[in-house]
Protein backbone atom coordinates (compact mmCIF):
# COMPACT_ATOMS: atom_id res chain seq x y z
CA UNK A 1 0.00 0.00 0.00
CA UNK A 2 1.34 3.46 -1.01
CA UNK A 3 -0.21 6.67 0.22
CA UNK A 4 0.17 10.44 -0.20
CA UNK A 5 -0.68 12.77 2.19
CA UNK A 6 -0.59 16.69 0.67
CA UNK A 7 -1.19 19.60 2.47
CA UNK A 8 0.29 23.23 3.06
CA UNK A 9 2.48 24.60 5.29
CA UNK A 10 0.88 24.20 9.00
CA UNK A 11 -2.00 21.92 7.54
CA UNK A 12 -1.37 19.02 9.83
CA UNK A 13 -0.31 16.65 6.79
CA UNK A 14 2.70 14.94 8.96
CA UNK A 15 0.52 14.30 11.89
CA UNK A 16 -2.12 12.64 9.92
CA UNK A 17 0.65 10.68 8.07
CA UNK A 18 2.20 9.04 11.60
CA UNK A 19 -1.48 8.49 12.19
CA UNK A 20 -1.89 6.41 9.46
CA UNK A 21 1.46 4.54 9.86
CA UNK A 22 0.04 3.53 13.10
CA UNK A 23 -2.14 1.55 11.76
CA UNK A 24 0.27 -0.33 9.52
CA UNK A 25 1.95 -3.22 10.22
CA UNK A 26 4.65 -2.16 12.81
CA UNK A 27 7.71 -1.15 13.07
CA UNK A 28 7.70 2.02 11.28
CA UNK A 29 10.99 3.59 9.37
CA UNK A 30 10.45 6.93 9.53
CA UNK A 31 12.51 8.61 6.92
CA UNK A 32 13.34 12.46 7.82
CA UNK A 33 14.52 14.41 4.69
CA UNK A 34 14.77 17.92 6.60
CA UNK A 35 18.70 19.12 6.19
CA UNK A 36 19.64 19.92 9.44
CA UNK A 37 22.92 21.46 8.64
CA UNK A 38 20.59 24.49 6.97
CA UNK A 39 18.83 25.25 10.25
CA UNK A 40 21.65 25.86 12.46
CA UNK A 41 21.56 29.05 14.87
CA UNK A 42 24.17 30.38 13.00
CA UNK A 43 22.28 31.58 10.48
CA UNK A 44 20.24 29.31 9.21
CA UNK A 45 16.45 28.27 10.06
CA UNK A 46 16.22 27.81 14.09
CA UNK A 47 12.10 27.77 12.96
CA UNK A 48 12.90 24.33 11.14
CA UNK A 49 14.36 22.95 14.16
CA UNK A 50 11.52 23.76 16.06
CA UNK A 51 9.44 21.90 14.30
CA UNK A 52 12.22 18.77 13.66
CA UNK A 53 11.92 18.58 17.02
CA UNK A 54 8.32 18.50 17.51
CA UNK A 55 8.06 15.67 14.91
CA UNK A 56 10.69 13.77 16.86
CA UNK A 57 8.74 13.87 20.04
CA UNK A 58 5.96 12.47 18.13
CA UNK A 59 7.20 9.80 17.24
CA UNK A 60 6.50 6.31 18.94
CA UNK A 61 9.94 5.07 20.90
CA UNK A 62 9.76 1.82 18.84
CA UNK A 63 9.87 3.27 15.17
CA UNK A 64 13.14 3.54 13.68
CA UNK A 65 14.34 6.95 12.22
CA UNK A 66 16.41 7.23 9.41
CA UNK A 67 17.69 10.70 8.75
CA UNK A 68 19.14 11.71 5.15
CA UNK A 69 21.45 14.13 4.11
CA UNK A 70 21.46 16.38 1.64
CA UNK A 71 23.34 13.65 -1.04
CA UNK A 72 20.89 10.91 0.27
CA UNK A 73 19.23 8.94 -2.62
CA UNK A 74 15.68 8.60 -1.23
CA UNK A 75 14.55 5.91 -4.22
CA UNK A 76 18.03 4.19 -2.84
CA UNK A 77 17.00 4.15 0.71
CA UNK A 78 13.41 3.83 0.61
CA UNK A 79 13.89 0.75 -2.15
CA UNK A 80 16.50 -1.06 1.05
CA UNK A 81 13.88 -0.58 3.74
CA UNK A 82 11.64 -3.10 4.56
CA UNK A 83 8.35 -3.12 6.75
CA UNK A 84 6.35 -0.07 6.78
CA UNK A 85 8.24 3.08 6.11
CA UNK A 86 7.23 6.99 6.24
CA UNK A 87 8.73 9.49 4.38
CA UNK A 88 8.61 13.11 5.54
CA UNK A 89 8.79 14.82 3.31
CA UNK A 90 8.91 14.84 -0.85
CA UNK A 91 9.33 19.20 -0.42
CA UNK A 92 12.48 18.91 1.65
CA UNK A 93 14.30 16.17 -0.08
CA UNK A 94 13.43 17.88 -3.96
CA UNK A 95 15.09 21.12 -2.09
CA UNK A 96 18.38 19.45 -2.02
CA UNK A 97 18.92 19.30 -5.42
CA UNK A 98 17.62 20.65 -8.57
CA UNK A 99 18.38 17.70 -10.38
CA UNK A 100 16.39 15.54 -8.38
CA UNK A 101 13.15 16.70 -10.78
CA UNK A 102 14.12 13.82 -12.74
CA UNK A 103 14.12 10.94 -9.96
CA UNK A 104 10.33 10.90 -9.74
CA UNK A 105 10.23 7.96 -12.33
CA UNK A 106 12.77 6.23 -10.80
CA UNK A 107 11.14 6.79 -7.04
CA UNK A 108 7.81 5.55 -8.03
CA UNK A 109 9.51 2.35 -9.52
CA UNK A 110 10.77 1.65 -5.60
CA UNK A 111 7.63 2.47 -4.13
CA UNK A 112 5.87 0.23 -6.15
CA UNK A 113 8.40 -2.66 -5.83
CA UNK A 114 8.89 -2.11 -2.16
CA UNK A 115 7.21 -5.33 -0.32
CA UNK A 116 5.85 -2.92 2.68
CA UNK A 117 3.64 -0.42 3.37
CA UNK A 118 4.69 3.59 2.46
CA UNK A 119 3.09 6.91 3.66
CA UNK A 120 4.52 9.77 1.67
CA UNK A 121 4.09 13.36 2.81
CA UNK A 122 4.14 16.05 0.62
CA UNK A 123 3.67 19.72 0.37
CA UNK A 124 0.73 21.05 -2.04
CA UNK A 125 2.51 24.27 -3.65
CA UNK A 126 0.21 25.18 -5.93
CA UNK A 127 -2.14 26.67 -3.94
CA UNK A 128 -0.39 29.25 -2.06
CA UNK A 129 1.34 32.79 -3.08
CA UNK A 130 3.00 32.71 -6.55
CA UNK A 131 6.91 32.06 -5.96
CA UNK A 132 8.10 35.62 -6.55
CA UNK A 133 11.63 33.99 -7.68
CA UNK A 134 12.49 32.25 -10.81
CA UNK A 135 13.96 29.03 -8.59
CA UNK A 136 10.49 29.43 -6.68
CA UNK A 137 8.96 28.71 -9.90
CA UNK A 138 11.24 25.83 -10.64
CA UNK A 139 11.17 24.12 -7.32
CA UNK A 140 7.07 24.73 -7.90
CA UNK A 141 6.72 22.63 -11.10
CA UNK A 142 9.01 19.94 -9.98
CA UNK A 143 7.37 19.57 -6.74
CA UNK A 144 3.76 19.73 -8.45
CA UNK A 145 5.17 17.09 -10.85
CA UNK A 146 6.74 14.96 -8.65
CA UNK A 147 3.53 15.25 -6.16
CA UNK A 148 1.79 14.28 -9.46
CA UNK A 149 3.79 10.70 -10.10
CA UNK A 150 3.65 9.78 -6.80
CA UNK A 151 0.12 10.26 -7.06
CA UNK A 152 -0.68 8.03 -9.79
CA UNK A 153 1.19 4.79 -8.40
CA UNK A 154 -0.49 5.64 -4.87
CA UNK A 155 -3.29 3.45 -3.78
CA UNK A 156 -4.34 6.30 -1.34
CA UNK A 157 -4.01 10.07 -1.80
CA UNK A 158 -5.46 12.85 0.68
CA UNK A 159 -5.25 16.45 0.93
CA UNK A 160 -5.15 17.71 4.52
CA UNK A 161 -6.58 21.42 5.05
CA UNK A 162 -6.65 22.74 8.58
CA UNK A 163 -6.00 19.51 10.45
CA UNK A 164 -9.09 18.01 8.07
CA UNK A 165 -8.37 15.39 5.95
CA UNK A 166 -10.36 15.27 2.21
CA UNK A 167 -9.81 11.50 0.72
CA UNK A 168 -8.65 12.66 -3.36
CA UNK A 169 -10.01 10.87 -6.28
CA UNK A 170 -8.73 10.18 -9.84
CA UNK A 171 -9.69 12.65 -12.34
CA UNK A 172 -12.00 10.74 -14.90
CA UNK A 173 -10.74 9.98 -18.13
CA UNK A 174 -11.17 12.42 -20.83
CA UNK A 175 -13.35 11.01 -23.88
CA UNK A 176 -10.65 10.26 -26.37
CA UNK A 177 -7.88 10.40 -23.95
CA UNK A 178 -6.54 13.39 -23.80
Amino acid sequence: MIALVLGGARSGKSEVAEGMASLLPQPVTYVATAFLDDCAPDGGDPDLLVRVAAHRARRPPAWRTVELDPASDLAGVTGQLTGTVLVDSLGMWLAGADERAGHGDRLCRELVDRPGDTVIVSDEVGLGVHPSSPSGLVFRDALGELNRRVAAVADDVVLVVAGMVLPLQPAPARPGGG
